[in-house]
């Protein structure tokens, strides 16, 4: 590995284990703690276990990012040789104090460069897989990071919430604002807009009819970079995915569709058969 580029990400990037094993992308575990159990997420926490703690406490999981400590351990693990060069891209920085730890532990090294995604989930996935592509293309640091300043404000990433109680347990939102949704049986889309969320179009209906109303306002009449689209979700069935990946197909021709199941923390905050499409805009 001397002289190459080495690529890594908090494990809140939800890319699929063969994405990061094709890619040889390092990936450092948030935590999850259900009760008093504190666990590392996609490595000793399932979503199914989120799931089960939340219906019988009625409360959510706490989460937390690396520890500046967390974060020197795995960057001395990844920069095999002295001339290995790290980029690690972080949760956005206005959601974890994820950015602030690994720029710490960043500074005790002399090439390791931390870029904050701006993003979460697959839209945090995006911006890596563009970085792979220029690092497979002979890119240098200094590239792929100007190519990811360009890149990451045009991320368009956005999720369609089934049930409003796990923001209201995560105070983003009122208890009259979840129970007036709730029986209107309306369902928000959540849009990542600088690195921050903020509630955009709602729907209302079952969540199977809304997803591929939802997927037509994300994609149709837009200019899209057409190499990749993620189909991101907390478990949903496979009636509601394959109606979404019918939909983006009827009306833009991707390279590829890949669709992942968003980890632990992601499922934390927006509960089950929350789906979102990501893809970058031209």
């Amino acid at each position: 590995m001397s002289g190459s580029i080495r690529i890594s990400a908090d494990s809140t990037c939800d890319l699929s284990p063969e994405q990061l094993s094709r890619n040889d992308i390092g990936i450092i575990p948030l935590y999850i703690s259900l009760g008093d159990d504190s666990m590392k997420d996609g490595v000793e926490v399932t979503s199914q276990m989120i799931f089960d703690y939340v219906a019988k406490t009625g409360q959510l999981p706490k989460t937390a990012a690396p520890s500046v400590a967390d974060y020197l351990d795995f960057f001395r693990e990844r920069q095999t040789s002295p001339d290995v060069a790290l980029i690690h891209f972080t949760i956005s920085a206005k959601f974890s104090s994820s950015y602030q730890n690994a720029c710490i532990a960043a500074a005790e090294f002399e090439n390791v460069t931390v870029i904050d995604s701006k993003n979460l989930s697959t839209g945090h996935g995006l911006a890596i897989m563009e970085a792979v592509m220029m690092r497979d293309k002979g890119a240098t640091v200094k590239e792929i990071v100007a190519h990811e300043e360009t890149i990451i404000p045009k991320i368009r990433a956005s999720f369609v919430i089934d049930r409003l109680d796990y923001l209201y347990k995560g105070g983003r939102c009122s208890g009259v604002a979840a129970l007036g949704a709730n029986l209107l049986k309306l369902k928000p889309c959540i849009e990542v807009v600088d690195g921050e969320m903020k509630v955009g179009k709602k729907y209302r209906g079952a969540i199977d009819k809304v997803l591929p109303l939802y997927t037509a306002d994300r994609l149709a009449g837009r200019k899209m970079k057409k190499d990749l689209i993620f189909i991101t979700h907390t478990g949903c069935s496979r009636e509601a995915v394959e109606s979404v990946r019918s939909k983006v197909q009827e009306l833009a021709s991707f390279d590829e569709i890949i669709e992942t199941v968003a980890g632990s923390t992601i499922t934390s905050h927006c509960g089950q058969n929350t789906l979102g499409v990501l893809y970058i805009e031209e």
